[in-house]
């Protein structure tokens, strides 16, 4: 393997993310040809397959598995010696690798964008991912910051809170929750209470909110993403715990309703985490100064013009 290129294994780790060679190639600014010409050439200087062709979904062989892995650690340590490079030149352009939590994606798109006004040499790369997913590339150094509600408990961290994050209990706009005054938390563990994953933070958050009133978790339905969720809740298939920052486009149009419950809103707040053993470039010092600066003031006039009673760390509903 003395003649594999960083070309081709930045190929080969971007088809088996995405698991597809056009996705990958639109990662890289590429065309799927010349993505599968990298692959394959990889493919003859390794001597073996990667990928299984056979099904309908690009999956990675036994050697893929294990090369992926050194394959990582070598762009990994690639960037690393960039951002080296950069921080002795005191330059701060370069890639951004920045993760986020679904939830975030309403909030963080339009920050990353204000900073590049200011930033123009940097190139931001947004990536969602679960909070397991976040972990699991922050340890493999594949972020130089990421955005949860939860940083993660089993990998070393530096987690720095820059704004609170209401989570409240949401409804469709004409179940019989809006016209109350107040909902109880028994008539919520009553309702089909729909959830993400195991492990992710509302689910984590609505569990412990019930336990806190001696209640448990009746009828629920898990949904992959936030998305899905507010589009179920919507069509009346039950009520779901949500951040307040995931929802104002929908309380705007009226489709969905937050209403008064027992011990609501959940007050949590939102981090910015990097793993403990990475050392920022200065783009990334950049980026996180700008978000510990700047991104608490813009989720609370967010939330004002969607709300002008919603709650906030120091002024609670």
């Amino acid at each position: 393997m003395k003649n594999v290129t960083l070309r081709q294994l930045r190929a080969f780790v971007a088809v088996a993310q995405q698991s597809h060679f056009g996705r990958a190639a639109a990662e890289l600014h590429l065309t799927p040809p010349a993505v599968t010409m990298q692959v394959k050439e990889l493919e003859k200087e390794v001597g073996l397959p990667l990928f299984d062709r056979d099904s309908r979904q690009i999956t990675l062989t036994l050697t893929g598995e294990y090369l992926l892995t050194h394959a990582r650690r070598v762009l990994a340590e690639l960037k690393n010696a960039q951002d080296m490079v950069a921080r002795l030149k005191k330059l701060e352009g370069g890639d951004l690798v920045v993760g986020m939590v679904s939830s975030a994606q309403h909030f963080l798109p339009a920050l990353a964008g204000e900073f590049r006004t200011e930033h123009r040499e940097v190139v931001v790369r947004l990536r969602v991912g679960n909070r397991e997913q976040l972990a699991a590339w922050m340890r493999d150094n594949e972020l130089d910051l990421a955005v949860m509600g939860r940083p993660p408990r089993e990998l070393a961290t530096r987690a720095e809170p820059f704004a609170t994050n209401p989570l409240v209990l949401v409804t469709a706009a004409g179940h019989a929750f809006a016209r109350l005054e107040l909902v109880s938390a028994h008539q919520v563990s009553m309702e089909t209470l729909l959830l993400r994953e195991p492990g992710s933070g509302t689910r984590a958050a609505i569990e412990e909110y019930l336990r806190a009133h001696h209640l448990h978790l009746g009828t629920t339905m898990e949904l992959p993403s936030n998305e899905t969720i507010k589009q179920a809740v919507i069509a009346g298939l039950g009520v779901s715990l949500l951040s307040l920052h995931s929802i104002g486009l929908e309380r705007r149009l009226g489709l969905l309703a937050v209403p008064e419950v027992e011990g609501m809103p959940l007050l949590r707040r939102w981090y910015l985490v990097k793993n403990h053993a990475r050392t920022l470039s200065p783009a990334a010092e950049a980026f996180r100064y700008f978000v510990l600066e700047n991104a608490a003031a813009r989720l609370q006039a967010a939330v004002a013009v969607t709300d002008p009673g919603a709650a906030t760390a120091d002024h609670p509903r």
